[in-house]
């Protein structure tokens, strides 16, 4: 699998897809190529990093690209590429930019080419990983309802005792929606969500292994993520939850203002508790009849 930013390439004409397909790839993106809006459609998935379109096409226009594109992956760029004057295509909003490039202009695909190198480049440094089975993973995680199980007793008292037992500042039961953490319980603090970017449970649900930072200064992939500075994260262990069908659904998790270590006997212990959260969860879904 290439580690280039990936590029949706959408023209009509064969011939000008090509054309622009290679400015593209020589500007050292993974291309994939599309003649229509269906078939672009059909392409689209989370790993694409920005997408270039033409505007008019037998079965739609830019409009249907970028609702299309907004639906599957709200961060992906989409750089229109078109004769057609700005005034004539669609706007972006804060959840999508779309960015514009005149066929017009002198070397316009290599213009083109450097407008999607850029925008793919900042989409992949400020994207989170996500599962192969994220669709699965997001349709198991609506089956619950995060307000009425942060009403529930037993999540509490397991949090409040993590805290204890591990001599930690917080301790949080979250379910890890499309865009956030939404936490269930929190001891320690008053977290209520945390966007999926800035949480380092992201990472946690991609592995059956305990996730162990002990100093996220020194971790390059948290030392820059100010949402944990403000925070106060400085140490973080997290064990993944799932569902009875495998799906990860989100974490139970030690933070906590200081690095530390954790012995694996803690560790083992980390796991007990996520497994009695487990339970609690699946007891949820009984109660409800969704088993």
């Amino acid at each position: 699998m290439s580690d280039s930013p990936t590029v949706l390439c959408a023209q009509p004409d064969a011939g000008e897809r090509a054309e622009t397909a290679d400015a593209l790839a020589d500007a050292g993106l993974a291309v994939k190529e599309v003649g229509s809006v269906e078939t672009l459609t059909e392409a689209l998935d989370r790993s694409v990093d920005c997408v270039v379109t033409a505007f008019d096409f037998p079965d739609g226009d830019g409009f249907d690209v970028v609702d299309a594109v907004r639906s599957v992956n709200p961060a992906c760029v989409v750089a229109l590429y078109t004769e057609h004057a700005p005034s004539d295509l669609p706007r972006g909003s804060p959840e999508q930019v779309v960015e514009y490039v005149p066929r017009t202009v002198p070397e316009s695909r290599e213009r083109l080419a450097d407008v999607a190198a850029m925008a793919a480049a900042e989409i992949t440094q400020a994207a989170y990983p996500v599962p192969e089975t994220e669709t699965e993973r997001l349709a198991a995680v609506q089956r619950y309802d995060v307000d009425q199980l942060a009403a529930t007793d037993a999540f509490d008292r397991l949090t409040a005792l993590m805290t204890s037992h591990f001599d930690i500042d917080v301790a949080f039961v979250g379910l890890m929606d499309e865009h956030e953490e939404r936490f269930v319980a929190c001891e320690g603090a008053n977290w209520r969500t945390l966007a999926r970017e800035d949480t380092i449970c992201t990472h946690t649900i991609l592995t059956d292994e305990t996730m162990v930072v002990e100093d996220t200064h020194e971790d390059p992939r948290f030392a820059e993520v100010d949402a944990l500075k403000q925070l106060d994260i400085r140490s973080y262990a997290g064990v993944r939850l799932t569902d009875r069908e495998g799906n990860a659904i989100g974490a139970v998790c030690c933070t906590d203002s200081e690095p530390r270590r954790y012995t694996q006997a803690e560790l083992d212990d980390l796991q007990r508790f996520a497994d009695e959260v487990e339970e609690q969860l699946l007891l949820r879904r009984q109660l409800q009849g969704d088993d």
